[in-house]
């Protein structure tokens, strides 16, 4: 299993305010550059709501995947959402990314990309880390544009 974490600070929003942005709109706006998106359903961020794309990456590669959000959670100091991978594209067996937000303090919060993944081999796990740690990097500037408030 590997696993990261990025964390992007957004200005003047709390946790509740942050999870409530989190829809289909802001979904696809995270994507990648270099990747073709299709959602083919969206039903939510809650526990029990599903996921699925089509997508390829440089016009390669048209995979499914399907996620599951399995557990989800509100509180003052953090809301959260957890979607696992059902159906993946190769080389990936398993994903697991937690989405955090959490209060930094009265002016700020921090959204947090907690992701662990494997391939089943530790060398590919490595040799893949750099193109998703670069992919979820690159939703750094599109949170603060999409989330902060204006």
């Amino acid at each position: 299993m590997a696993h990261f974490c990025i964390k992007t600070r957004i200005e003047n929003r709390t946790p509740k305010e942050l999870l409530e942005l989190f829809n289909e709109d802001l979904f696809r706006a995270l994507k990648p550059p270099v990747m073709n998106l299709q959602v083919e359903r969206f039903d939510g961020c809650q526990t029990n709501h599903q996921v699925h794309l089509k997508m390829d990456v440089f016009g390669l590669m048209n995979q499914k995947w399907i996620s599951l959000i399995t557990d989800h959670g509100e509180s003052f100091e953090e809301c959260f959402f957890v979607d696992e991978g059902t159906l993946l594209p190769p080389p990936l067996k398993s994903w697991r990314h937690r989405h955090r937000l959490l209060r930094i303090n009265d002016q700020a919060s921090y959204v947090v990309d907690d992701i662990t993944y494997s391939t089943g081999h530790k060398a590919l796990d490595l040799l893949i880390y750099p193109a998703l740690y670069a992919m979820f990097s690159f939703r750094i500037p599109v949170y603060k544009d999409k989330l902060s408030k204006k």
